[in-house]
């Protein structure tokens, strides 16, 4: 009896040992926190992201609008008209706005993919030198660990900044 709980002791003292082990090294482990979406608004490298983008689809963007604006004329104006045309003009000139419509469609899904497929390539480059800069912060500063996702961050935490800061610098 007398060795099962000197077994039992020695488990419960290991065990403690353990934890205050654990204690001390969590105590030293570094942290950082990022925020992922305060650098795709903030950071240099993505808002000259975005410009490019802007500029690169502004013309089509255009276009659609001056597209869809004449369509919603048109169509307008043959609502207006349509009491008064013979039967044959009103189906062929409804007719002619549903192809119209139809093709406007195609052309703004067009532009939509274009838009996101190019936003994505975008991204990607700024996700790259974004993941650079955590790195190189955390290398200089030597931090164990950097996370990008959580519930709950302390703002002494947060490197955002610095991150944001090395982004900006091209380092």
């Amino acid at each position: 009896m007398k060795t099962l709980r000197h077994h039992i002791a020695l488990a419960v003292l290991a065990t403690t040992a353990g934890f205050a082990s654990f204690a001390v090294h969590a105590q030293e482990l570094k942290m950082g926190y990022v925020n992922t979406e305060r650098v795709f608004r903030e950071a240099a490298t993505a808002k000259q992201a975005q410009a490019k983008l802007e500029q690169e689809f502004a013309r089509r963007e255009k276009d659609l609008i001056e597209v869809g604006n004449a369509l919603k004329s048109a169509s307008e104006k043959f609502e207006r008209e349509a009491p008064t045309l013979a039967e044959s003009q009103r189906t062929a000139r409804q007719k002619q706005l549903v192809e119209q419509d139809r093709e406007f469609q195609r052309k703004r899904r067009e532009f939509q993919e274009d838009l996101n497929a190019r936003k994505n390539e975008e991204q990607q480059i700024v996700v790259e030198r974004a993941n650079r800069a955590v790195k190189q912060v955390a290398e200089s500063e030597k931090y164990d660990v950097i996370f990008q996702e959580a519930v709950y961050i302390h703002p002494k935490l947060d490197i955002t900044d610095k991150v944001i800061k090395a982004l900006n610098a091209g380092k």
